[in-house]
């Protein structure tokens, strides 16, 4: 799959709530949307990096830091209701009626800052050994099972295990391994999002990623871990170096 058939997009919206101005958020001496754009342009896969924003602020952040912004994204694909995908279309539609049309569409949300290389570029070998998978997501190990130590109340507001299994666990390790979907990466093939509704319409595998490249950051409280990770990061380079 040669690099013309594959674009990297960064989806970043303005008017983040549980963050404000998150994407452009200063972490680790740089904002949050710039470590999505390096990591993006060091893949060998990856020849550019587009950014889909509705947000003039964030656009000029991210040509700063050598990433293209053709368009501003409509208003309507924005907001906090917003379906991402429909975001991934207009992308996908825009660069088709320019001329440019591709294959596979690699979404590197900005929320997770410590992903590596490897990972995409994983996914991008997962979907190029696999011609009938529409997509691949990146996954970490959960540490909380619903078959062990997830609850749900009941109607009568006891709790019961969230999920029940055939036959009895006693240890967490003992039930069947389950997973968290992260923010790594998504490498999907652009036919698929164009006539699928939604991402687990089709055949979807995933790549395993270690927790410490997993972070995703949805609340202050994850920003807050991700500035201890960064500084913990430069205090290691300092040392190294």
């Amino acid at each position: 799959m040669p690099e013309s058939q594959i674009r990297a997009f960064i989806f970043a919206r303005g008017g983040s709530k549980g963050v404000p101005g998150k994407n452009i958020k200063p972490l680790g001496g740089k904002p949050l949307i710039a470590h999505a754009i390096d990591c993006a342009l060091s893949c060998p896969s990856l020849g550019s990096v587009t950014v889909s924003t509705d947000d003039p602020e964030i656009a000029a952040v991210a040509r700063e830091f050598g990433a293209e912004v053709p368009f501003l994204r409509p208003a309507e694909l924005a907001g906090d209701t917003s379906a991402e995908w429909l975001a991934w279309r207009h992308a996908i539609a825009h660069f088709e009626d320019h001329g440019r049309p591709f294959d596979v569409m690699l979404s590197l949300p900005t929320t997770s800052p410590f992903r590596a290389v490897e990972d995409v570029e994983n996914c991008i070998a997962m979907l190029r050994r696999n011609p009938a998978t529409d997509a691949v997501i990146t996954v970490t190990e959960a540490d909380r099972s619903p078959y062990f130590n997830m609850v749900r109340f009941t109607d009568e507001g006891q709790v019961k295990l969230a999920a029940e299994f055939d036959g009895a666990i006693s240890r967490r390790q003992d039930a069947p391994r389950l997973f968290n979907i992260t923010t790594v990466a998504y490498a999907v093939r652009t036919a698929y999002v164009k006539r699928a509704g939604g991402l687990f319409e089709g055949a979807v595998q995933a790549v395993e990623v270690p927790q410490e490249r997993a972070l995703d950051i949805d609340t202050p409280y994850d920003f807050k871990i991700a500035q201890l990770l960064a500084n913990d990061q430069a205090l290691q380079d300092s040392a190294s170096g």
